[in-house]
């Protein structure tokens, strides 16, 4: 019975399609196999999925991951439902990941949903920005289940709140008073979740999560560089340089040519 699928991720997605996903409107039962393609979906409906002799349940904020080639079986409670959906190819080889079929995607939803909006929009005018912007969907979804960084559902409540704030903020300024109040804790109590959880304080989160960002789109992106710094809170160029020096071990320009070489 399938209830995971194995991801490699060492390599960009390529996004074939990605859209606003309306079904429902001919029967309560729709049956979908993509030669070749992953199919990525993000709900806000309830129903139920069916994939290899599994049942998955399906709830608003809820994700699937189904592999290429594999029929999969929609039942719908609705007579309208709408969810955003990926299908894309995976260039294959490197570690894999397992990651189940379906999983609740908590308090990252919100991201998640803005992640994949812009996958949408990027779609058919930039390539690269679209992979990029799926990849970091997918390397999130990794997270869901697994506790990456402490984000699986069973880290404090707090913590998935004061992760998901750091996500939608981080091309802005961010520091950790106004991070505890979003999570509802106190600075200290923040900061002992975030030492527990991931190894690090909040700012050594925050650092580490725009240059994991920073590297990400410099290396799958056309973005220029300006706008890299600008995307992940870094507008100064002078400081996003000492910071990708630092933390990457190359200036931003030096780590896109050995992406590209």
């Amino acid at each position: 019975m399938t209830r995971s699928v194995e991801l490699a991720l060492d390599l960009p997605p390529r996004v074939v399609n990605a859209g606003v996903g309306v079904h429902g409107s001919t029967g309560p039962h729709e049956v979908f196999r993509l030669p070749r393609l992953w199919q990525l979906h993000l709900y806000s409906y309830s129903g139920r999925l069916e994939l290899g002799g599994s049942a998955h349940a399906i709830r608003p904020g809820y994700v699937s991951l189904v592999p290429p080639d594999a029929e999969v079986h929609f039942h719908y409670g609705a007579r309208r439902c709408e969810h955003l959906y990926a299908h894309f190819r995976l260039p294959g080889g490197g570690e894999r990941r397992t990651v189940p079929v379906v999983q609740d995607a908590g308090a990252d939803a919100a991201v998640l949903s803005g992640l994949l909006r812009q996958t949408v929009a990027a779609t058919a005018q930039s390539p690269a920005r679209a992979s990029a912007e799926l990849w970091t969907v997918l390397w999130r979804t990794t997270g869901l289940a697994g506790g990456a960084e402490g984000r699986s559902g069973s880290a404090h409540p707090a913590l998935r709140t004061a992760l998901a704030h750091i996500e939608e903020h981080l091309a802005g300024p961010l520091t950790v008073p106004p991070i505890a109040r979003a999570a509802g804790v106190s600075h200290t109590h923040l900061t002992r979740l975030f030492r527990e959880a991931t190894g690090h304080t909040v700012v050594g989160y925050i650092r580490r999560r725009r240059m994991e960002r920073a590297r990400h789109l410099l290396e799958a992106s056309t973005l220029a560089i300006p706008a890299v710094a600008a995307t992940v809170g870094i507008p100064d160029l002078q400081a996003f340089n000492k910071a990708c020096r630092r933390e990457l071990g190359a200036s931003p320009r030096a780590v896109r040519a050995a992406a590209r070489s």
